[in-house]
């Protein structure tokens, strides 16, 4: 297997090398063993169906889309060359209270050389990922692809958002192969009460195990001047799993709601995951740098190539007693500070100064 693995004090990751997705992640935390990032139980079987991508072969954790879902400007397989092929290993060292393991991308995107860089820092329940592309043309729709296991279901909570819609094209239009819960196309500002196909509504906030469906949402950030953030509190792991990224730079955040709603190999009605898709994307690279709905909005949904791009995003977890996520996940110097609906507060080690908030982005 041609995997890489790095750790610090508290965490530990693995990424696989050929295909670029982190395949563990691993956090001790309050006396427990957490592992927030979802791996397809299908990975190493021999009996898949043919044409499948590598990136769904070897579906698992966290890796990089560029671009996001398809390649119909530059040939390449769903969610890009990130997704599917190799990286090397371009580094491996210890920083001061860490490490720092750095990979590039074996083909280029649009021309650039893409380079991937992961941190660990002893006692933060954090993996830190900056993604830099460097040179190329045209532009690039980029997001993370972090999947978590939902086995009971579980609860979600947000930053502030805008709205939240779905495109128009049904995930799964066909009952003989799966279903889906949500309209398609709908839109709300009410991330509470969106659209259901039944004509009724549903709460995007409720991940129920009980509802067997294929689903695709996107959410587009208010503007707040904070963090971006997403809390997974999850019922049967009993944790919160966080994702955290500057709006800046990954406006959207893109829910993928994969529980148990296509039917067909290699899924097989078993798979209970969420996607949590920081972005800055349309569905399509095409239609990433055409006249998009979220442009309409205001939204940029590409990285314009030709200098040196950068962007970065935080994955990780704590133990959680109860079922509900935090109300506000805010950064401190030096912490991670989650509030809760009942008043109280919790307080973890965090690099505040990686997301760099307030500092310019490139278009």
């Amino acid at each position: 297997m041609n995997e890489h693995d790095f750790e610090a004090e508290g965490i530990s990751a693995t990424l696989d090398l050929t295909v670029g997705h982190i395949a563990r992640l691993v956090i001790e935390s309050g006396g427990r063993t957490l592992e927030p990032l979802h791996r397809a139980p299908w990975i190493d079987h021999a009996d898949l169906p043919e044409g499948l991508p590598e990136g769904v072969v070897r579906l698992s954790g966290d890796f990089l889309c560029a671009p996001f879902s398809r390649s119909d400007v530059e040939p390449a397989p769903l969610h890009g060359w990130p997704a599917n092929s190799a990286w090397d290993v371009v580094s491996d060292e210890a920083i001061p209270g860490g490490r720092r393991s750095s990979f590039r991308l074996q083909h280029k995107v649009m021309g650039a050389v893409v380079e991937k860089t992961l941190i660990l820092r002893d006692g933060h329940p954090f993996l830190y990922q900056e993604h830099a592309f460097t040179g190329g043309s045209g532009a690039i729709s980029v997001a993370h692809h972090p999947m978590t296991e939902m086995a009971e279901g579980g609860r979600l909570a947000f930053s502030p958002k805008r709205l939240a819609a779905t495109p128009p094209d049904v995930t799964e239009p066909d009952p003989a192969r799966g279903a889906h819960l949500l309209a398609y196309p709908a839109r709300s500002s009410d991330l509470t009460r969106f659209p259901a196909a039944d004509g009724g509504q549903t709460d995007l906030t409720d991940y129920s195990a009980s509802r067997r469906h294929e689903d695709f949402v996107t959410l587009v950030e208010a503007v707040h001047g904070g963090m971006g953030w997403t809390a997974v509190a999850r019922k049967a792991e009993a944790d919160v799993v966080l994702v955290l990224k500057n709006p800046a730079e990954l406006p959207v955040t893109m829910l993928w709601i994969s529980n148990g709603g296509r039917c067909y190999a290699p899924w097989n009605s078993r798979h209970g995951v969420l996607g949590i898709e920081d972005g800055r994307a349309a569905v399509g690279h095409a239609a990433s740098l055409g006249d998009n709905w979220l442009k309409q909005e205001g939204v940029e949904t590409a990285f314009v190539l030709g200098g040196s791009v950068t962007f970065r995003q935080i994955v990780g977890a704590l133990p959680l007693d109860g079922g509900d996520p935090p109300s506000q996940v805010e950064a401190k110097p030096g912490r991670l500070r989650l509030t809760f609906a009942d008043g109280g507060h919790r307080e973890v080690p965090f690099d505040e100064t990686f997301l760099q908030i307030g500092q310019q982005v490139l278009k």
